[in-house]
């Protein structure tokens, strides 16, 4: 039975006949009348007789899973009893990766509310279109962050309180609030199909998209990839630079390592190459998850300053070029594990495994998911035919009051959006995204969404916005604009329009390059051809 009281996400999943077909094999916690991933993963740290093992690790500090957890069961406390919110509100998080990002997050899991984690990078526009889609009770930010998420509470004044990690938590005051709960420092005692997160994607519409998490889902992955792939171990010291707000970053740099065992390492600030190769060194790490633009940058600062205690090092969030592999290899020594996932589906369901690599293959499907190549109605080609991705397994795609879950879901098949083959061998071989989104250096960037940036600014008439192939980021946004009449276009009017755009967006949304055009090509109804753009440039 759900524990959780507010209904506000469970009213408005899709329709059961909308959903994902799950597959759990022989799984019991989907049949469990209770669980808290938090508390599971807990239980199963000290069981395995990991309690006193390090836990969360940063530069100043060291915390043991059982210290740890005395801590999420305080801060559980406060959050139910101290601030009076109930099961299935959500708690808006705002943080770099830190131990009290990660902290924060699972007590508000552990207490059965709903995560809404946010990327550090959000301006105020992106934040009130979060506030406004999943009404958040409650803010905890990280000091150095507040500012935009000030302004956006203040334009979408939805939430009750705005509390910062920093001034507030750090103060002794929850805790010191919290030791009249003592008798409820535990976690709450939700179902499997109770919701612990919802994560925002960005669709080609630049309208985000809210997915759906349960209990159950994020239990289940760690059997998945985990398991199969990763076999992690408690010995392994984990560090990586996806944040935590990504599932990406979510799973592999605080779920999985707990189900392991493993510690985790956070950094004061965010990570450089060059920093993070040092800090690999200085603190053991052995397992490193991050996206191939930053193993690019970094493999000629680890062949000069070898990590002897790294073994296994995850590509994901854009595609791998093989020479981004090669060089990697020869630097290091380690093959990357490459996979896909998506924020859907919460982690990664086709991998690469280290000792089966097969060149310019992705991988195969992992244990526990299925996956084929299918045409346009959904029917499986023959292998080597290239055509749509469509998967299915533990975890699956369930949108909060979304009309593209249909595009999504169908016939209980997941359709992550990506056109592939498969070899007579069942080795996966990622060919392009089959819509418009554009994925640079790991971050997905909606094109609609640039395009309105662009076409605030005074001098831009029409603008167009496509990917384009990069050596360094994987793609790079590019944007073609037709200015208005009298204006001249100038590398001052680019730069100029670029920082426009990083007023606006998160910095990484930005144009790198821009085209100034005629015209841009359209049929006769008006609508625009974009694939002329991206076929050759025009001027």
């Amino acid at each position: 039975m759900s524990a959780q009281v507010d209904r506000f996400v469970h009213e408005r999943l899709p329709l059961v006949s909308e959903r994902a077909q799950y597959l759990w094999g022989e799984a019991s916690w989907p049949q469990q009348p209770h669980l808290n991933v938090v508390q599971a993963l807990f239980d199963r740290a000290r069981a395995c007789g990991f309690a006193d093992r390090a836990f969360l690790r940063s530069s100043q500090r060291v915390m043991t899973y059982q210290e740890a957890q005395a801590d999420v069961n305080r801060l559980s406390a406060y959050l139910r009893k101290g601030l009076n919110l109930v099961p299935g509100n959500r708690v808006l998080l705002r943080g770099g990766n830190s131990i009290s990002m990660a902290l924060n997050w699972l007590a508000v899991v552990n207490a059965g509310l709903i995560a809404v984690s946010t990327m550090p990078l959000l301006r105020a526009k992106e934040l009130t279109e979060v506030i406004d889609k999943a009404k958040p009770s409650l803010a905890l930010c990280e000091d150095s962050l507040l500012d935009e998420l000030e302004m956006a509470h203040a334009s979408c004044p939805l939430m009750s309180s705005l509390l910062s990690f920093d001034r507030h938590f750090t103060s002794g005051e929850v805790f010191s609030g919290a030791a009249s709960f003592e008798s409820d420092l535990q976690s709450c005692p939700t179902s499997p199909t109770d919701i612990a997160l919802l994560a925002f994607t960005s669709g080609t519409t630049g309208s985000p998209k809210v997915t759906v998490h349960r209990h159950v889902d994020v239990m289940m992955s760690c059997t998945a990839w985990p398991e199969h792939v990763l076999k992690a171990r408690a010995d392994d010291v984990v560090m990586g630079s996806p944040p935590l707000a990504f599932t990406f970053g979510l799973g592999g740099l605080l779920i999985f390592p707990m189900y392991a065992g493993s510690s985790i390492f956070y950094p004061d600030g965010p990570y450089r190459p060059e920093s993070m190769v040092d800090m690999m060194k200085t603190q053991g790490c052995t397992v490193c998850y991050t996206a191939p633009t930053f193993y690019r940058q970094m493999t000629p600062l680890i062949e000069k300053s070898p990590v002897p205690s790294l073994r296994l090092c995850v590509s994901a969030g854009e595609a791998l070029p093989l020479a981004t592999r090669e060089g990697w290899l020869k630097a290091s020594g380690l093959d990357l594990i490459d996979g896909i996932g998506s924020t859907e589906m919460f982690h990664i369901f086709v991998s690469s495994r280290p000792g089966q690599l097969k060149p310019g293959a992705l991988g195969l499907v992992v244990p526990g998911y299925e996956a084929r190549v299918v045409d346009s109605t959904g029917h499986e080609l023959p292998r080597g035919q290239v055509g749509r991705l469509s998967v299915r397994g533990p975890t699956g795609c369930q949108y909060m009051e979304d009309t593209r879950q249909a595009r999504y879901v169908q016939g209980g098949w997941n359709y992550p959006g990506d056109l592939f083959f498969q070899d007579d061998e069942g080795y996966f071989f990622y060919q392009s995204r089959d819509d418009d989104m554009i994925i640079t250096a790991g971050y997905n960037v909606a094109a609609p969404e640039v395009e309105d940036a662009m076409l605030q600014h005074p001098m831009v008439a029409e603008c167009a916005v496509v990917g384009q192939s990069d050596i360094e980021r994987g793609m790079i946004v590019k944007a073609y604009c037709v200015v208005k009449p009298g204006v001249f276009p100038s590398d001052a009017l680019k730069r100029e329009l670029q920082d426009h755009v990083k007023s606006r967006l998160a910095p990484y949304k930005y144009p790198r390059e821009i085209d100034f055009l005629e015209h841009l090509p359209r049929t006769e109804t008006g609508k625009l051809q974009r694939f002329k753009l991206k076929q050759s440039p025009l001027s």
